[in-house]
Order: structure tokens, then C-alpha cells, then sequence
């Protein structure tokens, strides 16, 4: 079972199938851990800022990993590398259920994207050695698709799992399909043929790249919490900054290089691999937010939270599809504009809720989100490729999905930073005003206590239960603003995008003269 091409029908469905199941476990377990955030804080008394390293981990160790896939391959084997990393998985899975502090629960999410990041390149090789050049097209689109779905069930599938079994069960659900794709990778994953090209690889750039990583989400994490001019974040920013000023240093000065800095020369890919960091910015921050959002202003369940983004990822897979055929026939660069729209609409639409907004208008708002996106993805990616000869294709393909899973990283960091900081100015805006001159506290008490009297409580503790529920009531509405204070900022992320899109577009127009 050496050639894909020389397989029979049935064993290079059942190498498919395979390769389905685990690229849709790694990406189901990226987002399925978003709708148990609350409770994470809750268990491990964390904040959010801490709380979202079990997102933020996960993406920015499966962006760094994916340079990792070629070396796997080069050095183990497809199959063997397969088999090896989905039982790292299941170990880090069962590291994440039985976790006895964040810490550890932050190091299994950090080792599972490590997985989830060797196995999607992992797979697509597979899947292209499976196929002829006239029939890879189809197979890579199903496999795209089953990646668009894992992305909108990963919140539903989590959010039930929450409710019916609690949080820690949401690390095993996807173990046994890890564990059949597993058995089957042992039977039909084929092998490449030929000798292996073991190229040395780049440890030191590899290296200052995962430094670098971590110094800038350390620091965009623990600034408000810490100081933004504290001796620690300092420390992350100089670290942070001075690994991505090495990194580059060493792309550009090494021949073994992960990244080719040389393709942003064209200005044309320049600005595309900048509006592929936005695509990715807003296809993951809206992937952690909305869950979130729905639990901690709407109040909803984790399984109601969950389903927020499901038929967004429905009505996203199709569209896909359709964005990928009317590339091919339709000027790129319209449907970009288009989907930066739809979803500037969905996020100003966002920016207006509460702890009174209709479910079903979340729905719709989420739609155009995912809507918007699916109209970017393939246009952006088709317009890169279009800028390029011929024999950059593949080095430039390695880079686009690098900068866009490391916009969805920074995504999620800088949200959740901008929010903590917006709900602590709010909570003190607001709560400087509840004072003894204040009608309308003094209504709001008095209607609490009102509410309190047929208890019987002593008046001491009825009044000190009245203030404990303005407190409350005050952190609730500090919460929604600061929420709708992170959906403008990502409308204001979008709206930028414009400078690139019509960069791009002056670029293609002046090539075309």
C-alpha cells in the first residue's frame, strides 16, 4: 500500500475516511473548548484572561506545528508519523480530563494543537498522494468542508457535553474517533514511495518563532492584569519582540528557512497575506466570543451557547463551496469586498447586544459572520496564488494558512485583553454612580428589598442582600458593554481590511497594464 495511485477503490476510500476522522477531531477540539470557558474559570477560580490560553494555546501551537509536518513525514514516515502524533492526542486528552490546576490543563490543550497542527498538512498530503490531479480537487473540497463543519459542531458538540456530563468530559468525547482513525491509519494510511528528503530543518528559526509566540501573547495577556509597564510584561514584550526580529533575521539569513520572506516583494501577495490575517482574526475570535457571550450576558447553558454558531457553520460550508466555483468566474478581489461587508453587517449588528437580544437574531448575526468569511477564504487565497510563478505555489500555500491561523491567535488574545479592560473601566464607571444621591440606585434597592420582605429577613441582611444584587446587576451590565466594546473593535479590525483590499486591488490593476 505504497501508492496512493495503485490502491483499489476501497482502500483509498477507507484511507480517506481515515484522514477525515482525524482532521475533524483536531479541528472539533480546537473549538470545543470555547463554550467551557466559564466553567473553567469557575473550577480553577481564573480569569478570562487566563481561562483563554485553553483557545489561544491550542491555535497558536497548531500555527507553529503545521511547519513541523514535512520533517515528520521526511524523517518517520506518513504512517508511522500519523500514528505517533493521534496517540499524543489521546495522552493529552486524558492530561486535559484529569487536569488538578490550569497550568496543566493549559500544557495538554498546548500539546493537543501541537497534534492538531502536524496532522491537517499530514492529511492533505495523504489526501493528494490518494488522488490523480483530476479528481483531487473534489476530495480536497470535502476535506476542506469536514474541516468548515468540525468548526461550527465543536461548540454544539461541547455545550452538550457540558450539561448532560460536565466539563472535563468534553477532552475525552472525541478520544474513541481519535482512537479508531488511529487503527485505521495502521491499515490504510499509505506510505510515500522513494527515499524520504531528510532536509536538515530549521531548529533555530523553529525555536525563536515559538519564543516569539509566547513572549507577545504573554505579554497582550497579562498586561491588564499585571501593568503594562510592570517589570514581567515588559520582560514578555522584549522577549516577544526580539524573537520575531531574530526570527525574520534568520529567514532571511538561512537556506534550510521556514518561511520565504522574499514572496512579500510582490505587493500584490503583501497585502493578500495581510488580509489573510484578518480572515483569520475574525473566523476565530467570533468562533470564542459567541459562545462566550451567549453564557456570560445572555445566561444561556453551555448547550444553547453552542448552538449559536451552528447553523453559521452550516450556512458556511456551503458557501464555500459556492466562493470557491464563483472565484474561477467572478473578480476575486468583489468577493472579498462583499464578505468584508457581511461581515462588518454581523459584527455592527453584535455591537448592539444585551441581556435581552433574541436568540434567533444571534443566529442571523452569526450567519453573516461566517457568510462573510466564506466569501474571503477562497478569493484571498486564489488572488495570492494568482501573484506568484508557478514554483512558489507550494512555498506560498505553507504561508498563507501560517499568518492566518496566527491572525485567529492574536484574534483571540487581543479580544479577550481588550474585554477584561473594558469591563473593568465599565464596572468602576458604573459603580462609581451607585450612591445615596442616586434615584434611580435608590429605587433599584428598594425594589430589591420589596421583593426580599416576604422572606422575613432582618432588615441588615435584606439590605445587605439588595446591595450584593445591584452588585451583581452592575457586573452583568459591565460585562454586556464591555462585549459590545470587543465587537467594534473587530468591525474597526474589518474596516482596516479595506486599506489592503484596495491595495490589492490598485496592484491588480496596475499589473493588468
Amino acid at each position: 500500500m505504497a501508492d496512493g495511485n495503485a490502491m483499489s477503490g476501497q482502500a483509498r476510500q477507507a484511507a480517506m475516511v481515515t484522514g477525515l476522522i482525524a482532521g475533524f477531531t483536531m479541528v472539533l477540539g480546537g473549538t470545543i473548548a470555547n463554550v467551557a470557558i466559564p466553567d473553567v474559570m469557575g473550577a480553577f477560580g481564573v480569569g478570562q484572561d487566563t481561562a483563554q490560553f485553553m483557545a489561544t494555546g491550542y491555535i497558536a501551537t497548531m500555527t507553529a506545528s503545521q511547519l513541523l509536518a514535512a520533517w515528520f513525514i521526511a524523517q518517520f514516515g506518513r504512517r508511522l508519523s500519523f500514528s505517533m502524533i493521534l496517540l499524543v492526542f489521546i495522552g493529552s486528552g486524558l492530561m486535559c480530563t484529569f487536569a488538578q490546576s490550569i497550568e496543566m490543563l493549559i500544557g495538554g490543550r498546548i500539546v493537543q494543537g501541537f497534534c492538531a497542527g502536524v496532522i491537517q498538512p499530514l492529511v492533505m498530503t495523504t489526501i493528494i498522494s490518494l488522488y490523480p490531479a483530476e479528481q483531487r480537487g473534489r476530495a480536497i473540497g470535502l476535506y476542506v468542508g469536514m474541516l468548515g463543519l468540525a468548526v461550527g459542531f465543536g461548540p454544539v458538540v461541547g455545550g452538550v457535553t457540558i450539561d448532560a456530563l460536565g466539563w472535563r468530559w468534553i477532552f475525552m468525547i472525541s478520544l474513541p474517533f481519535v482512537g479508531i482513525a488511529l487503527l485505521l491509519g495502521t491499515l490504510f494510511i499509505p506510505e510515500e514511495q522513494g527515499p524520504r528528503d531528510k532536509k536538515p530543518f530549521d531548529w533555530w528559526g523553529y525555536g525563536l518563532l515559538c519564543v516569539a509566540l509566547l513572549g507577545l501573547m504573554s505579554a497582550i495577556a497579562n498586561g491588564h492584569r499585571e501593568g503594562w509597564s510592570s517589570d514581567i510584561v515588559v520582560t514578555y514584550w522584549f522577549v516577544g519582540v526580539g524573537g520575531t526580529v531574530l526570527f525574520i533575521w534568520s529567514q532571511h539569513s538561512r537556506a534550510n528557512r521556514l518561511l520565504d520572506f522574499s514572496l512579500f516583494t510582490d505587493p500584490r501577495f503583501a497585502a493578500a497575506i495581510a488580509l489573510a490575517m484578518v480572515f483569520g482574526l475574525g473566523n476565530f475570535a467570533i468562533a470564542y466570543a459567541l459562545p462566550v457571550f451567549g453564557q456570560l450576558v445572555l445566561n444561556l447553558t453551555p448547550s444553547a451557547a453552542g448552538l449559536l454558531l451552528l447553523p453559521a457553520g452550516i450556512a458556511s460550508s456551503i458557501a464555500t463551496i459556492m466562493a470557491g466555483r464563483m472565484a474561477d468566474r467572478v473578480s476575486p478581489l468583489a468577493l472579498i469586498f462583499f464578505g468584508i461587508s457581511l461581515f462588518l453587517i454581523g459584527l455592527f449588528a453584535l455591537s448592539g447586544g444585551d441581556a435581552n437580544t433574541p436568540i434567533l437574531h444571534l443566529f442571523v448575526f452569526a450567519v453573516l459572520c461566517r457568510l462573510g468569511h466564506s466569501f474571503m477564504g477562497p478569493s484571498i487565497t486564489a488572488t495570492a496564488m494568482r501573484a506568484l510563478p508557478p514554483d512558489a505555489i507550494n512555498r506560498a500555500s505553507g504561508t498563507i494558512n501560517f499568518f492566518r491561523q496566527m491572525g485567529g491567535a492574536f484574534g483571540i488574545n487581543v479580544l479577550v485583553a481588550a474585554v477584561e479592560m473594558r469591563t473593568s473601566m465599565h464596572n468602576h464607571a458604573l459603580g462609581v454612580t451607585q450612591h445615596d444621591a442616586n434615584r434611580s440606585t435608590r429605587e433599584f434597592l428598594a425594589a430589591a428589598r420589596e421583593l426580599l420582605a416576604p422572606s422575613g429577613l432582618p432588615d441588615a441582611l435584606a439590605n445587605q442582600m439588595a446591595l450584593k444584587f445591584l452588585q451583581q446587576s452592575v457586573a452583568a451590565q459591565s460585562d454586556a458593554l464591555a462585549w459590545r466594546d470587543g465587537f467594534v473593535l473587530l468591525a474597526a479590525v474589518f474596516i482596516f481590511a479595506l486599506l489592503p483590499a484596495w491595495l490589492l486591488s490598485r496592484a491588480q490593476r496596475a499589473r493588468a497594464y
